[in-house]
């Protein structure tokens, strides 16, 4: 995949000075002249962000299941592995979908004004017929075409499951097409989020002045709740660890403390292998397991990511008063446990719209929040990269208990 770089800094910094901007004009006559530059400019910078999300996903979706099948047939250490993986991030999907609602209703959003022109649709997938009816399309292409991100998902995810099935000579060539589909849609989105501090900085400005300080209010609010769902996967490797794994708490805790630093001092997964690997050493994990199940866990696991996406899109329909049913909820979890294969080697900003952008569509929820929580996205994703490296040496703890007690039984 191409190397891109997202201004999160610049991002944030667009929307700190959108919304001081916005307060600080308030009711004077120069805030109208700015708001009718500002509108039109941030709903065409989400157009251009909407714009590459379905063909991001598709090629990332197809890549990750051919990825996962492919490690799946490395051997019984790699699916014992992919099987723990496969239960996390289930149950973190299923966690986010549940819980979000929960937080919200025990600590309720500031309410914030919509920007014109973002009312919310009606609410999705209303009943259990309307559910089931919604996962297959009669149309792929029209489905795509109407913004139907659920059955295009659904589709992409057993269109790849077939390519697995393929001889090795149309699956690689399957896999190069959707690879350099995603290849170039990843340079397109980097295009388009190297505008996003000025995109950011007119939909702060709108904000702020239809919601005035509730808007700040909210993004705080925002960031506490999201990492909320971070953090308890963040302190469930631990019980993992102690009760699969069979390593002591205190043991655990200090052999993992480095990679954690490492975790929020770089956000990022893949910097902090190294690190997990010496956590894994102190853990007398066998080396020819940690050398083999982190390498897979960065490139196929997030365990925060569904809970939290899930939780992004949540918080996102509470921000445009968009009323959740319980199955437009459930679209959301399926949607965030399929498409999280195919995100994790994805750089945090853009990992962030190619994963809550897909739920958000499944849902109903408009786009317009996701586009201004993608600016403070950047301290979410210090807990989530800090929950993901921490899991990731448990479940390879778990592994690597689970290998040395077939060995056992073996030789006995």
């Amino acid at each position: 995949m191409p190397e891109i770089r997202v201004p999160g800094m610049l991002t944030l910094g667009g929307l700190i000075a959108g919304l001081i901007l916005g307060l600080a004009l308030g009711d004077t006559a120069v805030l109208p002249p700015l708001l009718a530059i500002a509108e039109p400019l941030g709903a065409f910078w989400l157009k251009a962000l909407k714009m590459t999300i379905l063909p991001l996903v598709i090629g990332l979706l197809f890549t990750g299941i051919i990825e996962t099948a492919a490690a799946a047939h490395a051997g019984a250490m790699a699916r014992r592995t992919l099987g723990l993986i496969v239960g996390v991030l289930a149950a973190s999907a299923v966690v986010g979908g549940l819980l979000m609602p929960v937080l919200l209703a025990l600590f309720p959003a500031p309410e914030i004004a919509m920007p014109q022109g973002t009312a919310a649709p009606g609410s999705a997938l209303p009943g259990l017929g309307d559910f089931l009816g919604s996962l297959l399309p009669t149309n792929v292409f029209t489905a795509a075409a109407d913004d139907a991100m659920l059955p295009v998902i659904v589709f992409v995810a057993l269109f790849a499951t077939a390519a697995t099935r393929l001889a090795e000579e149309p699956r690689r060539q399957l896999s190069l097409l959707f690879e350099g589909l995603a290849g170039a849609m990843i340079v397109v989105i980097g295009w388009v989020l190297a505008v996003a501090p000025l995109g950011v900085f007119a939909l702060g400005l709108t904000l702020a002045a239809s919601s005035g300080a509730a808007a700040i209010g909210a993004l705080a609010h925002y960031i506490v709740l999201v990492a909320s769902l971070g953090a308890l996967f963040l302190l469930g490797a631990y019980p993992l660890a102690m009760t699969v794994g069979r390593k002591g708490l205190g043991a655990f805790a200090r052999a993992i403390l480095p990679a954690q630093v490492v975790a929020i001092s770089t956000q990022s997964s893949l910097a902090s292998l190294p690190a997990m690997l010496a956590s894994c050493r102190k853990l007398d994990v066998e080396t020819t397991t940690s050398e083999f199940v982190l390498p897979l866990a960065v490139t196929l696991f997030r365990a925060t990511g569904p809970a939290m996406n899930v939780g992004v899109a949540i918080y996102a329909a509470q921000l445009a008063g968009h009323e959740l049913t319980p199955m437009a909820i459930a679209a959301g979890v399926l949607v965030a446990f399929v498409t999280t294969f195919g995100t994790v080697s994805l750089p945090g900003t853009v990992s962030f719209i190619a994963s809550t952008g897909p739920i958000a569509a499944a849902m109903g929820v408009p786009l317009w929040p996701l586009g201004i929580l993608v600016a403070v996205e950047m301290l979410p994703d210090i807990m989530r990269t800090v929950g993901n490296v921490t899991m990731d040496v448990a479940v390879t703890s778990a592994v690597d208990t689970g290998a040395q007690e077939t060995s056992t039984e073996t030789l006995h």
